[in-house]
């Protein structure tokens, strides 16, 4: 016996965690810098490991309160119902609920080249067929015309917005032309897991107005909470009904709930994070001998080719790696001439340049 045929399907790629390179290196963590996943350098709020640490004894029970109160906190915070707020296991699980709520076997979805692995990945787990938007080199701007020059009547678009890996964002105009000049029955789903690090707002006014627009959103990134994985998705008011049939019993864990209610409130951890980001990408993109792209998120990608050559970022991300600064090669991107650097506290972000600069002058 055998699973079914997956070769169409691709493994994820993740970013190399300090343990895993320590053993290969055979050096202490401590010694390492790690700048690869797009992980708050300032860690979790210390008022969610505080309801992490309070919650623990009672994690024998389901978490059907803390669910509904977590989603209660969202839909306050933006102004929603809240059925509305679908939350999940992470961004990527809010992902497949809405694969699950809009795919039928043979759908096709439209997702951006360079992009996100898991929205093709979620889409073929969930019998869906993939095409591409192809970002247009070498600025690879986000625009409604790239987008719409592909459509073919998807059933779901992938908007990602800061878009990762490059950081740039589509602006609100933008994707309301997307959904304006898409079908009826196309979702156009706008990934802002890094919106809290953007000047660009919001677009969750659309959702007043349509029944073709969702959000993602995640606990990830500004909030500091990827290892406990929770996300959610803002959906139109209208589909209420479906999340309780596509998602998995208790979503998000009793742990992952009251440790994003209280992250929500800890508007200081947020404000601190979100500064050291906005401090961090534009000192990278003054100090990085190398052309970096405009970002809104918490990171930035660096073209390394002109340098060392047009698949230079493995050799480059290795070189690092060894020198005690983990980075992100993006070739699994398609894109074998970039690294994409996180935005680290002061301290790691001037080393990891300094460090940059001196494998890129060798």
């Amino acid at each position: 016996m055998k699973p079914r045929d997956l070769s169409a399907h691709v493994a994820y790629e993740a970013g190399r965690g300090i343990e895993e390179v320590a053993r290969d290196l055979g050096v202490d963590p401590a010694a390492l810098t790690k700048l690869a996943s797009n992980e708050n350098p300032h860690g979790t709020s210390p008022a969610a490991v505080e309801a992490i640490q309070e919650t623990a004894p009672g994690v024998s029970s389901y978490p059907k309160a803390a669910h509904a109160d977590l989603r209660d906190a969202l839909a306050d915070r933006w102004d929603c119902d809240a059925s509305q707020v679908w939350l999940a296991n992470g961004g990527d699980g809010a992902l497949d609920y809405l694969a699950r709520a809009m795919l039928d076997p043979g759908d096709t979805v439209l997702v951006p080249d360079p992009g996100f692995a898991y929205y093709g990945m979620s889409a073929r787990y969930h019998h869906g067929a993939v095409e591409t938007y192809d970002l247009e080199r070498p600025d690879l701007p986000l625009t409604a015309e790239t987008v719409l020059a592909d459509y073919d009547g998807e059933r779901i678009v992938y908007l990602t917005s800061p878009h990762n890996p490059t950081g740039g964002t589509f602006s609100p105009d933008a994707i309301e032309r997307v959904a304006d000049e898409t079908d009826d029955e196309t979702l156009v789903l706008v990934d802002e897991a890094y919106g809290e690090y953007a000047d660009v707002d919001s677009v969750r006014g659309l959702l007043d107005d349509r029944d073709d627009v969702a959000i993602l959103r995640t606990f990830s990134k500004a909030y500091g909470l990827a290892g406990v994985r929770l996300g959610y998705a803002l959906v139109p008011g209208d589909w209420a009904d479906a999340y309780a049939r596509v998602n998995t019993p208790f979503a998000a864990s009793e742990l992952a709930c009251r440790a994003g209610l209280a992250a929500l409130e800890d508007d200081a951890h947020v404000e601190k994070s979100v500064a050291t980001a906005r401090w961090a990408r534009e000192y990278m993109r003054e100090e990085i001998d190398a052309p970096v792209w405009p970002s809104e998120g918490n990171f930035v990608l660096v073209d390394v080719s002109g340098t060392r050559g047009p698949e230079s970022a493995r050799t480059v991300a290795d070189e690092m790696q060894r020198a005690g600064v983990i980075i992100r090669d993006c070739t699994s991107f398609g894109l074998p001439g970039c690294v994409r650097v996180t935005c680290g506290t002061e301290a790691g972000t001037r080393e990891a340049v300094e460090t940059l600069n001196e494998v890129l002058e060798t």
